[in-house]
């Protein structure tokens, strides 16, 4: 969430940052959180010194009885438990104004980065980089055709077993599956990362760390009768790992990567954008999560587009680097670039990763800091996509079509033990 200080001290270019992104009724909503903040001040100012009086009278109280003043000690007694009622009643009131106070800055998003573009929808995102996409003079079979004509993923007995958008990889499609989570694990530990296998289940403290809650509570799984839900990505545990976490700045860069399930309910339109591979409930991903000060993080950010344009890079597909518009921007993020892979079979692009820097927006709903001598800092997180699978999967299916053979990019040969899938 954003810091009150920086509203406080920066006010018109917060206000000129978030009616980028959209956001409607901000003057209103920022003036009410400042005076909202003014109270919280002045109820901590009062309990601070109903507390001092406290104890003074405390010391009063110890005085006399030392001295045999009981009428005295009865006097101040009575007074004491006065204080007492009275610091009861201004804590419940600090209590209930911060509450009001988080329930505002859980509503405003992170404010975008000055190189975000101005625009509503995904049609105004800019396109960085974009590879040639060969033309072929024969027809391409999108990749839901293949897979059936390959026996290597089926739809129909995930369905039955759970239902739409819950596939089950069998044979080939299982190892070619298993393969490119290894290759992205060991690529990512060759780049320094630690691998960390988190729980798959967050509770809503969590969820709301990392920005999930409230935004996104319509697109998580959550289980019935508790508080806990399925992670949407590992972002949301391994950022938790430095939940009110103190780091010394001689640890930074702390560099994490993961492999999990990812569960998301993904409610939208349907049509060919979302056939097969192209959205799913249940996806398999790889993750990578940076923490840095504010010196570094722009270095991260940029060093973390480059780790997931390599591994595109080898495994030999067409992509596209895109900078999102405020309007396509993530709730949590300030800036983010999107990766697409070209699957030919459609005459589509496809997302498989996401890089966003979230500033301290994040470590600041969670505490977390990096500690330099006797000063401390917000930090600021990062985190990317490294890859999601299903549609590097698709484009893999579409760009290596051979018509009896689906071939296997090279540097996953180690991995699979096969160089071509045939039917």
């Amino acid at each position: 969430m954003l810091e009150i200080t920086r509203i406080r001290n920066d006010f018109e270019s917060v206000v000129k940052a978030l009616k980028k992104r959209g956001v409607s009724g901000i003057e209103k909503k920022l003036n009410d959180l400042i005076d909202s903040d003014n109270l919280r001040k002045s109820q901590k100012t009062e309990i601070d010194k109903v507390f001092k009086e406290s104890n003074e009278l405390s010391k009063r109280i110890g005085t006399a009885y030392k001295s045999g003043e009981t009428d005295e000690i009865e006097s101040l007694k009575n007074i004491s438990q006065e204080l007492k009622e009275k610091s009861k009643e201004i804590a419940e009131s600090l209590k209930k104004t911060e509450n009001e106070i988080n329930e505002i800055l859980y509503e405003i998003p992170n404010t975008p980065d000055s190189r975000v573009p101005e625009g509503k929808s995904d049609e105004d995102n800019e396109v960085i980089f974009s590879s040639e996409v060969s033309e072929v003079d024969r027809e391409l079979k999108p990749h839901w055709d293949l897979i059936k004509e390959f026996g290597i993923i089926d739809f129909e007995i995930g369905s039955t077993i759970t239902g739409a958008g819950f596939p089950v990889y069998t044979g080939d499609g299982a190892i070619l599956q298993r393969a490119l989570v290894n290759y992205f694990l060991d690529f990512a530990r060759e780049q320094g990362y630690t691998e960390v296998q988190p729980p798959i289940l967050i509770n809503e403290h969590s969820a709301l760390n990392t920005g999930q809650l409230p935004d996104k509570e319509g697109q998580m799984y959550k289980l019935e009768n508790e508080s806990l839900y399925l992670i949407p990505t590992a972002e949301v545990p391994v950022t938790n790992i430095y939940n009110k976490k103190i780091i010394e700045k001689n640890l930074l860069p702390i560099k994490n990567s993961a492999y999990t399930p990812c569960f998301r309910k993904e409610a939208g339109s349907w049509g060919s954008h979302v056939r097969g591979l192209n959205r799913l409930h249940q996806f398999d991903k790889v993750e990578i999560v940076q923490i840095h000060n504010k010196n570094n993080s722009e270095d991260a950010l940029n060093s973390m587009c480059d780790h997931v344009q390599k591994l595109i890079e080898s495994l030999e597909l067409p992509f596209r680097k895109i900078l999102l518009c405020a309007g396509d921007l993530g709730f949590t993020s300030s800036i983010t670039y999107d990766f697409e892979v070209h699957a030919p079979g459609q005459d589509r692009w496809l997302e498989c990763s996401s890089v966003s820097n979230f500033l301290t927006y994040q470590s600041n709903r969670m505490n977390l800091k990096i500690k330099d001598g006797n000063s401390k800092e917000l930090a600021h997180t990062l985190n990317g996509s490294a890859l999601a699978l299903p549609r590097i999967l698709a484009s893999i299916l579409e760009n290596n079509q051979e018509g009896n053979s689906i071939s296997i990019p090279k540097v996953l040969h180690k991995y699979t033990g096969f160089k071509m899938i045939s039917k």
